[in-house]
């Protein structure tokens, strides 16, 4: 006797996991803020079958959509949203000395003077394969044998596909909770400021979100920029004040006058590298070779190394080499994405830096324990995925899948920026990072900001500032008080 339609259970639809709401407090300079909590996903779909869970947490403030409404990640390619959420922007942040130093565990979570849900509602977005977010397995793959359950998140895993997900979450984002009527920001720090310059022209033409403004946080803008070699000049350019204004405050600057503040010592150290350095880093020996050792001796100078080691380097001193070398005298290595800190190096006989990033590994436990509590026990969200901080293997699988010959190999953002800021001419733009980061350094936003031949009505709405502090400026606690004024003053500002 054959089958009936009715013989077979039919499979229940797919159910994303179940998130967790909650009102919630802080006192901010002495006033009880309250608020809506919400950690929760979205569904992303493709062909109208669900393909992945993306992850936020979001904080809403009684008033709707007459509130602006920030979109806010991290970089990597392969980190959450955790380091923004609670080092600068979310109602609690994790607890830093004054300079961003770790404190003895346990870590706890403080309320955030700082926040910007004071000016902003905001939504912390996790992309897939990072913190809660995963891929959802195609079962009929799965039983075709052709893809096994809990399959990696490699779809996503691209420059393409990777920027299309934060446009289906956000275009999804504002339909579940009507918030298309609400001034629109997008913010990201890293890889996620190169997200959002290249979000500035892909929301407003490919997914109908007209953007309020842009932040644009420690960005890596174009990778030409971040791999140099012996026949380029422009990445050691863009590191050479950073490591001049580490020079200073390690007191190893030699160019130093008396007097002279760290700020303008590095700005005379631009003015050299553009001035004089950028010849010598483009043509070599073209310049004359008496003016090549002059011109190398006086960079040496200014970044504290010894001349000799400029001269063997012809000026293109790595920052690998520089922070395991500028203190190596005292045992002491300083910190790609901080040069002003310094850990003990456990390797001093080494000549390769090997040990860990004084500011880079020595936090990643203090917003582990952040998020962690912030979830499961301030909110209330229960499940047994790990929160991932940030995915190695993500970052090593990381595709650029342009369309491009083989030979044009040069992606950036910055070209997607300009086109976002010609298309909607109100759209404001805040461009900063930290002095003392080196692997994307301050000097790279001073120029290429120069370069985007922006007419006077555009460069109005662009602004480029800088902060004390590495790659995360805002773990120290003034520059987070400077950047969070800046922000409510550049939320306020009408275009």
């Amino acid at each position: 006797m054959g089958k009936t339609d009715g013989d077979e259970a039919k499979k229940p639809e797919y159910a994303p996991p179940k998130g967790a709401k909650k009102g919630m407090s802080i006192r901010v300079e002495g006033e009880v803020l309250e608020y809506e909590a919400e950690a929760d996903w979205i569904v992303l779909r493709k062909d109208e079958k669900p393909t992945a869970e993306m992850f936020y947490t979001r904080y809403f403030v009684p008033g709707g959509a007459d509130r602006p409404l920030t979109f806010i990640f991290n970089g990597g390619p392969g980190s959450s949203s955790v380091y923004l959420h609670f080092g600068a922007i979310g109602p609690r942040r994790a607890d830093f000395g004054a300079r961003g130093e770790s404190l003895p565990p346990p870590h706890r979570l403080v309320d955030n003077d700082e926040s910007w849900l004071r000016f902003s509602d905001l939504v912390f977005i996790d992309p897939v394969g990072t913190g809660l977010s995963r891929m959802i397995p195609d079962e009929k793959k799965a039983d075709d044998k052709k893809e096994e359950p809990g399959k990696k998140d490699v779809e996503y895993w691209s420059l393409k596909r990777d920027l299309e997900s934060i446009g289906e979450f956000a275009r999804t984002f504002l339909s579940r909770f009507n918030r298309w009527e609400s001034p629109v920001y997008l913010a990201g720090e890293s890889y996620g400021g190169f997200r959002v310059a290249k979000l500035a022209k892909l929301f407003q033409q490919g997914y109908g979100i007209a953007l309020s403004g842009a932040i644009i946080i420690s960005p890596a803008l174009e990778f030409t920029l971040l791999d140099g070699s012996d026949y380029d000049a422009l990445m050691w350019l863009d590191s050479f004040p950073t490591m001049a204004g580490a020079a200073a405050f390690h007191g190893r600057a030699r160019k130093q006058k008396p007097g002279e503040d760290r700020r303008a010592y590095a700005a005379r150290a631009a003015a050299f590298a553009v001035g004089e350095l950028l010849p010598v880093l483009a043509a070599g020996d073209l310049v004359g070779a008496e003016k090549r050792l002059r011109v190398l001796d006086a960079a040496a100078d200014f970044i504290g190394l010894p001349r000799a080691v400029v001269r063997a380097k012809s000026g293109r001193v790595g920052i690998d080499y520089f922070v395991k070398n500028l203190l190596r005298d005292k045992g002491l290595f300083l910190g790609l994405y901080d040069a002003s800190a310094v850990v003990k190096d456990p390797y001093p006989d080494r000549d390769d830096w090997v040990g860990p990033d004084p500011t880079l590994h020595v936090v990643e436990r203090v917003f582990a324990s952040a998020v962690n509590a912030q979830l499961r026990a301030a909110i209330g969200l229960e499940t047994d995925r790990d929160y991932t901080l940030s995915s190695d293997e993500a970052n090593e699988n990381w595709k650029v899948d342009t369309r491009r010959h083989a030979l044009e190999s040069q992606v950036g953002a910055t070209d997607d920026l300009r086109y976002g800021m010609s298309v909607n001419p109100h759209m404001k733009v805040y461009l900063t990072h930290g002095v003392f980061d080196l692997v994307t350094p301050y000097f790279t936003a001073d120029r290429i900001s120069r370069l985007m031949k922006l007419d006077d009505d555009r460069r109005r709405m662009l602004t480029v500032r800088h902060y004390d502090g590495g790659h995360m400026f805002y773990t120290w606690a003034e520059s987070r008080k400077a950047f969070a004024r800046d922000m409510e003053a550049f939320y306020a500002a009408r275009p």
